[in-house]
């Protein structure tokens, strides 16, 4: 039952010879201690636990006494507070941190740490600071990066940590040999963990580190990993050192090469990185090597920046509000427009651009367009708005510029001039919806923030929330909750695109680099996107706010009169608010419906401008029938209730519009003739074009269809006179047809029905035969 003797053991004893009276004496004081220990150890297991105590020495004395965070003081090196640096101070300021920063403000000549060895400046900078320390044995130093680290937890558990190691210098560990590959062999072997040093963070008690650095005499572009790395591969060292590694990412969780060890841990309320590997709570993140933009993930949620339960708790920070400013004072803004490829729906882009809600005169405009096709949208602007902005520049098809070299333009524009607070960059496929963009990403006061914007009811959206190995995309794990609105807030990514503001002051200090849009064989966004990152500037995409939508451009032609009525199913939200009736949605709830005549239905369809373009799209094709019987466009051959029209199929519209009868006469049918479910398909879809002087009217008769849809296309009293469709079993008659209103009724047996002669002018209608 007893069994803590730890005394020598007694044929050691029996063969100490001429020491063996003095090791006897130690043997029995120990069994002495034991047998009092077990005597009492069932009775009194208080006393007992304190008799232990006394025997094992004095090594419990240290774990009854924690080290005080008030010992701990943080060391950072940053020559320039980057987006990064600021990160890093938020991070050690939420947790209480005492962070000593060393170099600020001083040129770095640590070398370019990002494609090779450096970074000796850092340990000079440690060595100078720590001779007023050298002496604290009581005081703790942990040194890490700043551009590349962020807090994950305070320093009461990082202090519990490092005395749990029984160590007096701890590093960093990972699993790359790191600057120089052969020193592998020299390393002490591990049976669980990370085997190799970094030198992104260490922790100590100061004169521990200061011994540590003291020696240090290299220049500052040598390598500070090495340095450490030679030390603490001399076992001697080492030793008197008593320096060890983070084998298992208790305190230190460097990414490179473990990201598939580290997930994000949501609980309580809190935020924390996990590794799945060691089943262990790093206190601090360090995005080492090529791991920054999973450290930026990270960083969107560490420390409790977003969790469930609080949502974003850093989108209120660090703003600005224009709401009191008068229009005079609002920043100016360089608006820079970029059509780079046949797009539907320009005109409305131009429309919402002039309805932005922002002073006009605080803007100025840069329009760039390789589209021929796309000129007259942008003459049309300029005509009618350009003495609205401050100013206006266009930069055309004839002037052969290309896309990248046209956004360093606009860039460019916005350095030139010192007024210009920001630069706003938008590709023409963007619905600008939000009338109040522009002031929501100003007020949100980040260098480059981009507003979310993706395809309707896609997860096509205009940035990446990760990188693949070779540098394009990937879906971060969060991608589709963020585009589909389940977590919302400010997330820092690694790409952006279509729509984006920049701060002017940034182009005129970090971002002076005249060729931000060309790297390598990438397209302009993509190089934009990598140059950005490479300067260390962290790129935010917002979706706090609804602000628009991406139309899709791909399968976009352009070979009609009006080529966005052929959009429908490319772009069923933007057609929709184009060419469907703004009272559409609502006729059943606002009773727009009327019955003019029994079983006959009359509401609201079309815009005028889908009237207008579907006629304009007709007249321009040309080709109307003759109006007589024989008829080669239909089946057999011969019509006998002809009318001059033309065909949908004529025109290549005969899948849109049956995609029309599918999604917007369908629903209402089914309501307005109960248990009546019908596949809206139609063999026969025409406009019908009525004159005095060649078909004013037409004969009675049957439609060969289930029901019939007659679609106004023009105004009855001022397009044309007369017209109008007489029911004459129930001599009931609609002659004042509202444009873009259309009449269902059914087709067979009751509804026999006339054209009544129109008088004047040229009518129109729209026909389907549905359900024949």
């Amino acid at each position: 039952m007893c069994c803590c003797y730890s005394g020598p053991s007694l044929s050691s004893d029996k063969e100490s010879g001429a020491g063996e009276e003095s090791r006897s004496a130690e043997t029995e004081a120990a069994m002495d201690c034991t047998r009092r220990v077990c005597s009492l150890f069932l009775a009194l297991p208080i006393l007992t636990l304190i008799l232990l105590s006394q025997c094992s020495g004095s090594k419990s004395e240290t774990r009854r006494h924690p080290i005080p965070k008030e010992n701990l003081l943080v060391f950072t090196v940053a020559t320039k507070e980057t987006d990064g640096f600021k990160r890093f101070m938020r991070s050690a300021n939420f947790f209480n941190y005492t962070v000593k920063v060393l170099g600020l403000g001083e040129d770095w000549t640590g070398g370019d740490v990002s494609k090779t060895s450096g970074g000796g400046q850092k340990v000079r900078l440690i060595k100078e600071a720590l001779k007023p320390y050298a002496t604290a044995k009581k005081l703790v130093i942990l040194f890490v990066d700043s551009y590349d680290v962020i807090f994950a937890s305070g320093p009461e558990e990082l202090l519990k940590k490092f005395h749990q190691a029984n160590h007096k210098v701890v590093f960093a560990a990972e699993v790359f040999v790191w600057p120089n590959r052969h020193l592998e062999v020299k390393y002490p072997h591990v049976r669980d963990g990370k085997r190799f040093l970094n030198s992104g963070g260490f922790i100590g008690f100061a004169p521990n580190v200061y011994q540590l650095v003291e020696p240090w005499d290299l220049q500052d572009k040598d390598d500070d990993q090495l340095f450490y790395t030679k030390t603490y591969l001399e076992p001697e060292k080492r030793t008197s050192l008593n320096i060890t590694l983070d084998h298992r990412c208790r305190m230190f969780q460097n990414l490179n090469g473990a990201l598939d060890e580290v997930v994000l841990k949501f609980e309580d309320g809190q935020v924390r990185a996990r590794n799945v590997a060691y089943d262990s709570l790093p206190v601090i993140i360090h995005g080492n090597g090529p791991t920054k933009v999973q450290l930026n993930y990270m960083g969107n949620y560490i420390p409790k920046v977003w969790t469930f339960e609080t949502g974003c708790t850093e989108c209120e920070k660090d703003t600005i509000s224009l709401a009191a400013k008068k229009d005079t004072e609002f920043p100016t803004v360089l608006v820079g427009i970029f059509i780079e490829q046949p797009t539907p729906f320009v005109e409305e882009f131009f429309e919402r651009l002039v309805n932005l809600n922002f002073p006009k005169e605080q803007l100025r405009i840069f329009i760039h367009n390789t589209q021929t096709h796309h000129e007259q949208h942008v003459r049309q602007f300029i005509e009618q708005h350009r003495a609205k902005y401050h100013s206006v520049r266009v930069v055309g098809p004839e002037d052969e510029t290309v896309n990248a070299d046209a956004r360093n333009m606009g860039l460019d524009l916005c350095r030139q001039d010192v007024t210009c607070d920001h630069y706003f960059s938008v590709d023409i496929e963007v619905v600008l919806q939000n009338r109040d963009i522009l002031k929501l990403l100003i007020e949100q006061n980040r260098s480059i923030l981009a507003p979310l914007t993706s395809r309707h009811k896609k997860l096509w959206s205009n940035f990446w929330g990760a990188l693949s190995a070779d540098g394009y995309y990937a879906r971060s794990e969060d991608y589709v909750d963020i585009v589909q609105g389940q977590r919302i807030g400010l997330w820092n990514v690694p790409y952006i695109s279509s729509v984006y503001l920049i701060q002017g002051t940034l182009l005129r200090s970090v971002l002076t680099e005249k060729d931000l849009y060309h790297f390598s064989r990438l397209d302009a966004d993509m190089a934009f996107c990598h140059n950005i990152r490479d300067q260390g500037i962290f790129m935010y995409v917002s979706n706090r706010h609804e602000f628009g939508r991406i139309v899709s451009v791909a399968n976009y032609q352009t070979g009609h009169l009006h080529n966005d009525l052929w959009q429908i199913s490319e772009n069923p939200q933007d057609w929709q608010e184009k060419y469907i009736h703004q009272n559409y949605s609502s006729i059943m709830e606002k009773k727009i419906l009327l019955q003019p005549c029994p079983d006959v239905y009359w509401f609201p369809i079309f815009t005028e401008r889908a009237c207008d373009d579907l006629v304009e799209e007709m007249e321009h094709f040309g080709q109307w029938s003759t109006g007589g019987n024989q008829d080669t466009r239909i089946q057999g051959g011969y019509e006998s209730v002809p009318t001059i029209d033309i065909h949908m199929n004529q025109i290549g519209f005969e899948k849109e519009w049956q995609k029309f009868l599918r999604e917007y006469v369908a629903p209402l049918t089914e309501k307005i003739y109960p248990g009546y479910f019908t596949k809206a398909h139609s063999f026969l879809n025409f406009v019908v074009r009525y004159k005095p002087e060649e078909q004013p009217s037409l004969e009675p008769h049957h439609d060969a269809s289930t029901f019939t849809i007659n679609i106004a296309l023009n105004r009855a009293g001022i397009d044309y006179e007369g017209g109008g469709c007489r029911f004459i079993r129930y001599n009931c008659s609609i002659k004042a047809s509202r444009k873009g209103w259309t009449l269902m009724h059914p087709g067979r047996l009751t509804h026999y029905h006339e054209g009544l002669p129109t008088t004047s002018g040229t009518r129109y209608i729209a026909v389907s035969f549905v359900d024949p």
